[in-house]
C-alpha cells in the first residue's frame, strides 16, 4: 500500500508550501526521538514525506503517480527518489522549514543527539568567517559611503588558483572514497551518514605532487584591500556581510566577511529610529513675539517659522529631514526642540522694560 505523504503531515493535497512547512516543524517537534513524546518511525516519515512535498517537481510526479513512481530513481532512495531517510535530507528540510527559531531544541542539539554530531552532508568545505568593525562619523551615517578595509586573510594561492597541486602535475582518484569526496559511517538506529572523506577532504582525488607555493593547501596568507559601500541610514551597532570575503580554503568555498559598524555620537544631532533629534535657542521676545529661525539639518540649514507664544521645550518636526530608511527611499523626520534662552545679564532698559512687563502681569 502506498504511503499517503499529505496524510502523514495532516494537510490537504491543496494545501501551500507555508502550510506544508509548518506541518512539518510541527510533526518534526513532536516526533522527535529524544522527546517524551518521540517516535522514530513517524520521525522519519514526516521527513521522508516534506522530502518530497516541498519539491516542486517530486511533488507534481508524486501527485500523479504515488510512491510507486520510479522515474528520477525510484522509492529506493537513489538520487531524486522518494524513498530512504537521509538526515542529511532532514538537516537541509530542516532549515528550509525555518530553521533553529521554529523549534525549541537547536540543530547542534538534535544530531549531536541522533547522528552522532554530523548535521550536514560534508562535501564542500568552507572557510572560517572574518569579523572586523569600522567607525563612521554620523553624518556619514546619513548619506553613506565607500570605506577600503585592510585584511590579511587566506586567500587563494595564484600558483595553482587554489587547487593544491603543482600546476600541469595530475591528480590521482582518492582510494579511500572511490573518488567521491564522502565515506559513510553507521551512526543510531541502523543509520548511515555520509561524512568528508578524511584522506581528501571531500575533493575525491589525490595530490601527487604538491604545489610549490602553498605546499598543497591551496591557500597562502596575503593582505588584501577591500572596498566596501556602507548604506545610507546604517545605523550604530548593524553589520554589513560580504558573502565569500572571509577566509578561503583549498578546494572549498571561501567564508564571509561581518563588517560590524560603529556610528559616533554628534554633538548636534541624535537618533531615534529613523528620526532625528536636534534643539535649537531662541530669546525671551523670540518665543513671545514670533520670528523665523534658522535650523541646522543634515541637508543643510532650513527656515522655520515659531509661532508667538512659543514656550521653551516646543517640538517642531521638519517632515523629510531624517535618516533615510535602509529598506527604501523614504525618509524619517527631524524633530527639532526649542530652548527659550535666559540672559545672563541685562542693561538698565532692560531690566526697566522687563519690570513694566512684570508690574502688567507678563
Amino acid at each position: 500500500m502506498s504511503e499517503d505523504y499529505y496524510n502523514t503531515l495532516g494537510v490537504d493535497k491543496g494545501a501551500s508550501d507555508d502550510e506544508i512547512k509548518k506541518a512539518f516543524r510541527k510533526k518534526a517537534h513532536e516526533y522527535h526521538p529524544d522527546k517524551e513524546t518521540g517516535d522514530e518511525a513517524k520521525f522519519k516519515e514526516a521527513n521522508q514525506a516534506y522530502s518530497v512535498l516541498r519539491d516542486k517537481d517530486k511533488r507534481a510526479q508524486y501527485d500523479q503517480f504515488g510512491t510507486t513512481f520510479d522515474g528520477a530513481g525510484g522509492p529506493g532512495g537513489g538520487p531524486g527518489g522518494f524513498g530512504g531517510f537521509n538526515p542529511n535530507d532532514f538537516a537541509d528540510n530542516f532549515r528550509a522549514a525555518g530553521g533553529v527559531g521554529a523549534f525549541e531544541f537547536d540543530l547542534g542539539d538534535l544530531f549531536g543527539g541522533i547522528f552522532g554530531g554530523q548535521s550536514r552532508q560534508a562535501g564542500v568545505r568552507r572557510g572560517s568567517d572574518i569579523q572586523v568593525q569600522t567607525e563612521i562619523s554620523f553624518k556619514e551615517s546619513y548619506t553613506g559611503l565607500e570605506k577600503d578595509i585592510d585584511l590579511y586573510k587566506a586567500e587563494a594561492c595564484e600558483h595553482c588558483k587554489g587547487d593544491g597541486a603543482e600546476p600541469g602535475t595530475e591528480k590521482v582518484t582518492c582510494d579511500a572514497c572511490a573518488g567521491k569526496g564522502q565515506v559513510a559511517r553507521s551512526v543510531a538506529f541502523g543509520l548511515q551518514v555520509a561524512t568528508v572523506c578524511p584522506t581528501c577532504q571531500g575533493q575525491g582525488k589525490k595530490i601527487k605532487t604538491r604545489c610549490g607555493k602553498c605546499g598543497g593547501a591551496g591557500v597562502t596568507k596575503q593582505s588584501k584591500k577591500i572596498k566596501i559601500k556602507i548604506p545610507a541610514g546604517i545605523a550604530d551597532g548593524q553589520s554589513i556581510i560580504l558573502r565569500g570575503e572571509g577566509e578561503a580554503v583549498g578546494g572549498g568555498q571561501a567564508g564571509d566577511l561581518f563588517l560590524g559598524v560603529r556610528v559616533a555620537g554628534d554633538s548636534q544631532y541624535e537618533r531615534q529610529g529613523n528620526e532625528v533629534l536636534s534643539t535649537a535657542n531662541i530669546t525671551f521676545s523670540q518665543s513671545s513675539l514670533g520670528d523665523k529661525i534658522e535650523v541646522e539639518t543634515l541637508d543643510g540649514p532650513v527656515s522655520l517659522k515659531i509661532p508667538a507664544g512659543t514656550a521653551s521645550g516646543k517640538v517642531f518636526r521638519l517632515r523629510d529631514k531624517g535618516m533615510p530608511s535602509l529598506q527604501g527611499s523614504s525618509k524619517g523626520d527631524q524633530l527639532v526642540t526649542v530652548q527659550v534662552t535666559t540672559p545672563k545679564s541685562l542693561s538698565r532698559s532692560q531690566k526697566k522694560l522687563l519690570k513694566e512687563l512684570q508690574e502688567e502681569g507678563l
